[in-house]
């Protein structure tokens, strides 16, 4: 059942602000429970922040804190490489939700994401792809990889900021690329 149209406008949780959204000819898809928001029918919000989208019913039940809050805290890049730590580190659970999760069977594909290295569960994962700044700063290599949802809208925010320091971070590629060079 969905809540009536008499819902505010705007509601703020765990740092998102969620605005009521108006169009009801566009498909999306519910970030919380990964089901298609029917707009004709059903009331949604979309964060202004980090564009996270819900259904009205599933807003009190969203669980992650706005991605946009973590840029404005900690605004900097995962510079190590896929850095995988393993699917026992995480308890065999979500890296996001923590719902159960194996590599193969029963409660949840494990998918691992390129940019953080640990595993989510198809909820959090759904195989969105991203370049990810490390491999271009250490490889130069700009082929998009495979990321979770937090790290897709994460990488979506930073990448107007300007917080790489290429010149420390990596300074031989200057004399491997000649577009560096020209930009130096």
């Amino acid at each position: 059942q969905d809540p009536d149209e008499e819902e505010p406008n705007i509601r703020v949780v765990l740092e998102h602000r969620f605005y009521k959204e108006k169009s009801k000819s566009v498909k999306q898809m519910c970030d919380k429970c990964s089901t298609i928001i029917w707009g004709l029918i059903q009331t949604w919000y979309t964060c202004t922040g980090c564009y996270y989208r819900c259904h009205s019913k599933c807003l009190p039940l969203v669980t992650k804190p706005c991605v946009r809050s973590k840029v404005s805290h900690q605004a900097e890049y995962q510079l190590s490489i896929c850095p995988e730590s393993g699917l026992d580190s995480q308890d065999y659970r979500c890296a996001e939700c923590r719902a159960p999760i194996a590599l193969r069977g029963v409660p949840s594909e494990a998918r691992q994401c390129d940019y953080t290295g640990l595993y989510y569960c198809s909820s959090c994962h759904w195989n969105d792809l991203a370049v990810v700044p490390a491999r271009a700063i250490h490889n130069w290599d700009f082929e998009p990889r495979k990321v979770s949802r937090c790290s897709m809208r994460y990488l979506a925010l930073m990448v107007s900021r300007p917080v790489l320091k290429l010149r420390e971070i990596n300074p031989l590629l200057f004399n491997y690329v000649e577009e560096l060079v020209e930009i130096r």
